[in-house]
């Protein structure tokens, strides 16, 4: 960027983004009542720099400003290094009126003290002083200010309040001037212009009373106690009443000054009680010896902030036809002073509104005749004649503004109106206010807020305004354009009241300029070279004598490079002007209209060229024939163009400029520059900024003119370059484009000043996770939106809190050990910070910040502009476009960006550092891969992840482990899309075993838990056949049996593939686990169907393979867990291991076992726990306990078992009833329901008893026995408990065993029933009803032979012999068994004589 000239300044408005300033106001109630005859005095401002010394200091940068009206003093303080708390207090001085130069601020080493007179009073009120603490090494971004607590003072006490005498001070108007001082001993001294002449001081001393100084010509000082005013004394002189009023603090007096009506300079000692200097300002002005004078109302005095040895001052000698400023040296001469006169200065015809001097410039503010602004400043100490130096004031705001027919006016007018640089807000509060009107009070102070109540007040008056129901949309545009014009021009009109001029100043120790305006305080910066030489008229250049078109100096880091001032040959600096001047006329001659369809293409992103056809052709056409032989008559006096297109153009160039982040920085280094607070104040960022845009609006416009100027040399060709073909072609090719492509950046410049920060750039916090995949070492950092504020353009944002640091890292961090010149050092970080937004350069911080910060509208936008142009950072641009896609949710859109974006990946800064940040082994584009695939990723946006992967295969040709991860990815994203397919094609691509089996068993277990069994099952598994199963089998014995179901899986899995005997065995594992692991009724069911599958499997396979193995632990306990002990601790796994070779046998006892066990939980569920590790035995006695006799049965009938406790147990039942009473019946109903028997066929109601004794007899007719084994078994379990045996039974047991049923009687003593079965016996044995006792045939000679139980017999009869009460019995079996031996002698005799 060009060098400062040193000679032009541009003025930078810093409104206050808020809607209501949040002033404190305090009251003073001095005066009892308004002093007769009082006017209202005019409007006044000033400031008070704070001598900060060290830039360390908490006083550096500081400053008090202030403005009065009528009553009231509202003070405000500002630092350009902080923002500072409770800054603002407004004072109101009831009755009293503020006389103009009557405030003051001075300081002291403690005190901050602040001087303030009224036309009734006079006040000195003290405050701290914030210069004895110092910031240290950490940076404090919050101050409290000096002006915190003033509404705690007492400010009405008489040590610091006073009310002064009415007679002596001016009621208003323009008689109304004073001053006010504090001397070294602490006295607060107030001098007045007497409405009588002369002076008037008033004293407050720091101990004592307040007492009155009268000054006048006849240098006599009276020390009044009881005085008397000079105007009963009679001694009246109107033509030395002061005009304006100076005063100097000494040593060890004060000396007050005062330039009077009379056009005298006059000067008083306090202390010595005389008048020491008395001069008439007129010898000093070179005017003509017949000007009238009048009188010297409209004089003013200034002094220099010098030592009384060499003390400026100056006088503006108020004339007819224009002004005199008169530099004069006050030269001590004994007791009194003399004056040497420096230099003269001619003053304008406009209205002096203030001037403000300095050690060697003089500042002065005008209004000319229209109430313009216009500001100037000179050097009145050079060497050649004094000359003024143009101060380019902030221009207002457009008055029309074009909608386009493309544009919403809401949010056309709306951007105009809050755009950053634009309105104050007090003037759209205002505004808003009027248009309403009514004075209603809004709700929401802050910037947002007032924009919804400026959208909804228009909104409101359309709506009012509209009286059909129906309209077009043209109407409604119409009308809406209608209403915001209106609510636009009430805008322009208070921003222009709030733009009045007040004063000017200058701080003595960093020369910052100030202008203070009625509702706004704007700061003066250094106008570079190029944009002085554009903006002032063609009689305002400087000479070239005079006019360094380059720097001479510039703070590089941490050396300093010395760079020599060259002056322009005479004949570029011909050149130049001409060529500005040209740019001039062209600007003149081309309408506005047609002007802005060159922006208006730079806004779509379009080439300017053809615009700038378009206008000229335009303006061709129109009637401008002077304009254009002007400029073509100024074309021709041009030898040789190509110079001072050049140096123009090599000026407007920022990419030739230093490098910004040359050279690494030490720790120390980098950590005390970004510590320092320097210029991070909410003013000096508004400053900046400002300046920026401004100058990037200035130079756009100059480069659109430009550019209009070489397409006109190109049409006119030799017309205006007479021989110049060389310098056509070279206009054609280097500068046209070179043109273009700096209107495109400044535009680019100019539209970021001016966009507003997003606090929510979009997506929210959902978006930073996607920030926090790129890990980009030295990314900028956040921005803390918590204290941005409302309102704040991208670029304030940005230099807030990134660029500030960097550079002052860069430049001049360390140079803080005195004051900084305010004006270079804004040159500087203007310059530097331009470069840092300079989109033609490597450096890619401002898009990275965009981007860290979620500023995605604004990045997209420009990604957008620098697409046709620029050619560096390409790749870097698309990167960044495709994050806002991502941000958007264009995720296709995105990828694309992406995809274009790496081919350029080892070639761009940026994308090498976001490639280096990830750890990833590789080339960058690799690298740049795995890093957008991360971030993708992060995103969960799964299909863009998929098709940059493939990309990337194409650069992993040579790589086997980067295609193993890509390849790797694109499984995992197909997978989680349900593409089971396509992951599938992905893993068999993989060409790392090991990853390709960690996919397969992700496969795997994603298929199952999702139930895409179906697709599991089907898939090819080429080679990994194996594999699968092995990952099936581990996940199946490792997994809860409840929870997934790997072993229905595996059995799908090899029946599909005809594999039975591993189908099969995969089912009775299940059905083992199932039986010793879990002891639920479900887990039963499931382990019978586990049974049954593997039974079928075994059915399915020829007899001689039909067998499989089980796996079974070394030590197999039943119902034990397999992972714990008795503990409950873990178990080792058992390290040798056994196999059981199970048959269809084998298979179908499984079954039996397990259906016995779900028959039992089902019939008494608190027994499953304990049925699903019981063995045949054990499972077969718990049956009986529950009654479950026909379960029993057939698990006794599977493995063999003896039905003996299955007897005893239904016997004890059947006892049980037998001797039970109802409850019993009742309850025996429930078991012999689970025991009904299939063949049972009732024709009858029976008991709960019959039919407990004909299941008894069905289960004996079950077991069949030669010898009756399970009849007498029954017998003796009823004989034994008393019970008679049912007919049935005896009679079986007859006909099993006759001899075995007498011993039973026997053995019970049953002596009547043994008898009776003996007689019984022994008529069957002779043939009497032999067939009921199994005999087949009787006692015969034919027949068998036959036997009787003579034991049993005997034992009967000689117990019957023993017994009185069986006599009887006795005698029939005695004759019985004498009737038996008669056919057995019989028979045996017929056997003998047979033989």
């Amino acid at each position: 960027m060009a060098g400062t000239l040193g000679r032009s300044f541009i003025e930078i408005c810093a409104f206050e983004q808020e809607a209501l300033h949040r002033v404190r106001e305090v009251q003073i109630n001095l005066a009892s009542a308004v002093a007769p005859g009082a006017v209202k005095f005019a409007d006044a401002a000033g400031v008070f720099h704070y001598d900060g010394g060290d830039a360390r200091s908490l006083a550096s940068d500081r400053f008090i400003s202030w403005s009065t009206s009528g009553d009231t003093v509202q003070l405000a303080e500002q630092s350009l290094d902080a923002d500072l708390l409770n800054n603002a207090v407004r004072l109101r001085f009831a009755h009293c009126q503020v006389l103009p130069g009557g405030v003051a601020v001075a300081e002291t080493p403690d005190e901050v003290v602040l001087l303030i007179a009224t036309n009734q009073s006079v006040h000195r009120v003290p405050l701290p002083h914030p210069k004895p603490s110092y910031r240290g090494d950490l940076m404090i971004e919050l101050h409290t200010s000096v002006l915190t607590d003033v509404s705690k003072l007492h400010l009405e006490d008489p040590r610091n309040a006073a009310a002064a005498p009415s007679a002596l001070l001016p009621l208003g108007g323009g008689a109304g001037t004073a001053t006010a001082w504090l001397t070294q001993r602490g006295d607060a001294n107030f001098a007045f212009a007497a409405a009588a002449g002369g002076v008037v001081v008033l004293t407050l001393p720091a101990q004592g009373d307040l007492f009155v100084s009268e000054l006048k010509r006849s240098s006599v000082m009276q020390r009044l106690s009881g005085w008397i005013p000079s105007a009963m004394r009679g001694d009246q002189s109107p033509p030395d009443r002061a005009s304006s009023l100076a005063a100097l603090e000494l040593e060890d007096d004060s000396l007050v000054l005062a330039v009077c009506h009379d056009h005298k300079l006059r000067a008083w000692s306090l202390k010595d009680q005389a008048c020491v200097l008395e001069a008439d300002v007129r010898d000093y002005v070179p005017t003509s010896p017949n000007v009238k004078w009048t009188t010297g109302g409209a004089h003013r005095l200034r002094l220099t902030p010098r030592a009384a040895s060499s003390l400026r001052l100056a006088v503006y000698v108020a004339a007819p036809r224009g002004g005199q400023l008169v530099f004069l040296r006050l030269v001590p001469a004994g007791e009194r002073f003399d004056l040497r006169c420096v230099s003269t200065l001619f003053c304008h015809q406009e209205t002096l509104v203030d001037f403000a001097l300095t050690s060697s410039d003089v500042w002065a503010l005008w209004l000319d005749e229209a109430n313009g602004t216009v500001l100037k400043h000179a050097n009145f100490e050079g060497r050649g004649s004094v000359q003024w130096n143009q101060v380019f004031v902030q221009p207002p705001p457009e008055e029309d503004v074009y909608v386009g027919a493309d544009r919403d006016p809401r949010e056309t007018y709306l951007e105009a109106i809050f755009s950053p640089h634009g309105f104050a807000a007090a003037a759209i509060v205002k505004a808003l206010q009027i248009f309403r009107r009514g004075p209603d009070v809004l709700a929401d102070v802050s910037w947002d807020g007032l924009k919804k109540e400026v959208a909804l007040a228009v909104e409101n008056q359309l709506q009012n305004s509209v009286t059909e129901f129906e309209f077009t949309q043209e109407e409604y545009r119409r009308l809406q354009v209608e209403f915001w014009s209106k609510l636009y021009a009430c805008c322009l009109q208070y921003q222009e009241v709030l733009s009045a001029p007040l004063a000017v100043s200058v701080s003595p120790h960093s020369r910052m300029a100030c202008l203070l305006k009625k509702g706004s305080l704007s700061f003066l910066l250094p106008c570079f070279a190029v944009d002085q030489l554009y903006l002032s008229p063609d009689g305002d250049f400087p000479s070239e004598d005079e006019t360094p078109l380059a720097e001479g100096k510039r703070r590089a880091g941490r050396r300093t490079e010395e760079r020599v001032v060259t002056f322009g040959p005479r004949s570029e600096w011909s050149a130049a002007a001409s060529l500005m001047s040209c740019l001039r006329l062209l600007r003149e001659a081309a309408a506005p209209e047609t002007t802005a369809e060159v922006e208006k293409a730079l806004e779509r992103a379009e080439s300017p060229e053809r615009s700038a056809d378009m206008v000229l052709d335009g303006m061709l056409a129109g009637d401008t024939k002077t304009a254009r032989e002007d400029i073509q008559n100024k074309l021709r006096d041009f030898r040789n163009l190509t110079p001072a297109l050049s140096l123009l153009l090599r000026e407007l160039d920022l990419e030739t400029d230093w490098d910004l982040e040359e050279g690494p920085l030490s720790a120390d280094e980098s950590a005390g520059a970004s510590a320092s607070p320097l210029y991070a104040g909410a003013g000096a960022v508004r400053a900046l900024c400002g300046a920026l845009s401004r100058v990037s609006a200035v130079r756009a416009r100059l480069c659109g003119d430009l550019l209009l100027l070489l397409k006109l040399c190109l049409r006119l060709g030799d017309h205006v370059l007479p021989d110049g073909g060389s310098q056509l072609m070279q206009i054609e090719q280097e500068f046209l484009p070179r043109t273009s492509q700096l209107l495109s950046c400044y535009f680019l410049l100019k539209r970021a000043g001016r966009s507003v920060c997003i606090r929510d750039g979009g997506g929210g916090d959902s978006n930073l996770p996607h920030l926090d995949a790129l890990r980009l070492s030295d990314s900028p950092a956040l921005a803390n939106f918590s204290t941005a504020l409302r309102g704040e353009s991208t670029v304030e944002l940005f230099y807030r809190s990134f660029a500030r640091q960097l550079i002052l890292r860069q430049t001049f961090w360390h140079n803080t050990s005195g004051a900084i010149n305010w004006s270079d050092a804004a040159a500087d970080v203007v310059r530097l910070l331009a470069q840092l937004l300079w989109p033609a350069t490597p450096s890619f911080r401002f898009p990275e910040w965009l981007l860290a910060n979620r500023q995605y509208a604004q990045l997209q936008d420009y990604a957008r502009l620098t697409s046709r142009w620029c050619q560096v950072n390409v790749g870097s641009c698309r990167f960044m476009l495709a994050q806002c896609y991502l941000a958007s949710g264009d995720a296709h859109k995105a990828c694309r960006c992406f995809v274009e974006a790496a081919g350029v990946a080892e070639k761009e800064d940026f994308l090498l550092r976001l490639t280096a940040g990830g750890g990833d082994a590789g080339s960058p584009k690799l690298c740049y891969y795995n890093k957008v695939l991360r971030l993708l990723e992060v995103a969960g946006l799964p299909e863009p992840v998929i098709q940059l992967a493939t990309s990337a295969l194409t650069e992993a040709v040579d790589d086997v482990g980067a295609q193993a991860a890509l390849w790797t990815r694109i499984f995992k994203h197909h997978l989680d899309l349900g593409h089971n397919s396509d992951a599938y094609v992905a893993m068999i691509q993989n060409p790392d075993s090991g990853m390709q089996l960690d996919c397969l068993r992700q496969l795997v277990v994603v298929l199952c838990e999702r139930g895409q069994t179906k697709d599991l099952v089907r898939l090819p598994y080429v080679d990994l056949h194996d594999e699968v199963v092995s990952i099936i089998e581990s996940r199946a014995r490792s997994m809860d049996l409840l929870a997934h179901n790997y072993y229905e899986l595996l059995y799908c899995f090899h029946v599909n593939r005809h594999n039975y005997r591993k189908a099969g065995a995969a089912m009775l594992e299940l059905g083992v686990r199932l039986g010793r692991e879990v002891g639920s009724v479900l887990c039963l069911k499931k382990q019978v169907n586990c049974f049954l599958a593997a039974i079928n499997c075994l059915r399915l396979i020829r007899p001689e393979y039909a067998w499989m193995v089980l796996p079974v632990p070394e030590s197999e306990r039943p119902g034990a867990s397999p992972k714990r002990n008795s503990d409950g601790d873990f178990v080792a796994p058992p390290v040798k291991r056994q196999v059981k070779i199970l048959e269809l046998r084998d298979l179908e006892q499984e079954l039996a076992l397990a259906t016995c066990r779900l028959t039992l939980a089902q019939h008494q569920p608190q027994a499953a726990a304990v049925a699903g590790g019981a063995g045949p035995r054990q499972l077969s006695h718990l049956l009986l306990d529950a009654g479950l006799f026909t379960c029993a049965l057939r698990l006794c009938g599977v493995f063999e078992l003896p039905p003996d406790p299955l007897l005893d147990a239904l016997t004890f039942r059947c006892v049980k009833l037998q001797l039970g009473g109802e409850e019993a019946q009742n309850e025996a109903w429930q078991w012999l329901a689970a025991n009904r028997l299939p063949s049972a066929v009732n024709t009858k109601e029976s008991s709960a008893t019959d039919e407990a004794w004909r299941l008894l007899s069905w289960f004996l007719s079950r077991f069949p026995t030669s010898n009756g084994l399970h009849l007498r078994r029954v017998l003796h379990k009823l004989l034994s408990h008393g019970v008679p045996p049912p007919d049935w039974l005896l009679q079986s047991y007859k006909e099993a065993d006759t001899p075995g049923l007498l011993r039973l009687y026997l053995n019970f003593d049953l002596l009547d029933s043994a008898g009776e079965l003996l007689m019984e016996y022994l008529d069957g044995l002779m043939g009497h009803g032999h067939q009921y006792f199994g005999i087949k045939a009787p006692l015969s000679a034919r027949n068998p032979a036959v036997w009787l139980p003579y034991t049993s017999v005997d034992q009967l009869m000689a117990t019957l012999d023993g017994s009185q009460s069986h006599r009887d019995l006795y005698g029939k079996l005695r004759d019985k068994l004498a009737d038996y031996h008669k056919v057995v002698e019989h028979a045996s005799a017929v056997r003998l004589a047979s033989r």
